[in-house]
């Protein structure tokens, strides 16, 4: 009988816990901010400008989650090897910018519902399409890649690609011409951003898009367990769906 009591004050303590506990859904409308952690340096989803301002996909859906809830955005930097740790001391409400779902960060946060489906690819200079095709291709000693820090990109080559020459290059946002001016052979990244920046670097394409070396899908970052805010966000993202408005956003990054 007394274990019963006591297991009966422990399940309404739990119970008045979660009660009193506020989600960011409440506190951010409260504050009237939406503070959003970005790293500003992967386009087309997120990129910093000279002005201070970010533009991309993932910054203008943020914009429209943050109209929807009739509060403004603060903008808080982060980079991709410090990105769950920034997000985790608690600062930031939601984490943006083409941020693939993996079940290492999994294991410390929410994620949205799926945005995009995506997956792994080569870029490489166009005259050499034909030698990168495979993961044996690609795992040669022979084979000089080139990654940023910290991110799903150079988890999946040191995973997958150990034999490989791999140098990690903290400027994604001019990583491309390293490959482009053949200081690097081939950058292992996201069928999508692929896809986008071989339209500024002509000599560079992207290996088979529409058939990756590993398929990942990408979704915001959200904190673990706040379960009214990532049922909001997942709503709002759906009607920006339904609605129109994603592909309208993402029409003006990706149309051809």
């Amino acid at each position: 009988m007394k274990t019963l009591i006591l297991a009966g004050l422990l399940m309404t303590g739990t119970t008045a816990h979660a009660a009193t506990t506020e989600s960011r859904l409440d506190s951010v409308q409260q504050r009237g901010t939406l503070t959003v952690c970005t790293t500003g340096d992967y386009k087309p989803y997120t990129y910093l400008r000279d002005d201070g301002t970010y533009e991309g996909i993932d910054i203008a859906l943020a914009e429209s989650l943050a109209k929807s809830l009739g509060v403004k955005i603060e903008w808080e930097p982060t980079r991709w090897k410090t990105l769950m740790p920034d997000f985790l001391d608690g600062s930031c409400d939601i984490a943006v910018g083409g941020i693939s779902i993996s079940l290492e960060r999994q294991k410390n946060a929410f994620f949205s519902d799926p945005i995009a489906v995506d997956g792994k690819i080569p870029l490489v200079r166009c005259d050499d399409v034909a030698r990168y095709q495979t993961i044996e291709q690609l795992n040669q000693p022979s084979v000089r890649l080139i990654e940023p820090p910290g991110g799903t990109n150079e988890a999946f080559v040191r995973r997958e690609l150990p034999n490989a020459q791999l140098e990690l290059f903290e400027d994604n946002t001019v990583i491309f011409k390293q490959v482009a001016d053949g200081e690097a052979d081939v950058m292992i990244t996201d069928a999508s951003e692929a896809l986008y920046q071989k339209r500024n670097y002509p000599g560079l394409c992207a290996v088979n898009p529409d058939h990756p070396l590993q398929f990942s899908e990408k979704a915001f970052l959200l904190p673990r367990d706040d379960v009214a805010w990532k049922a909001y966000v997942d709503q709002w993202l759906r009607l920006a769906k339904k609605t129109g408005e994603y592909k309208r956003i993402t029409d003006q990054w990706l149309a051809h």
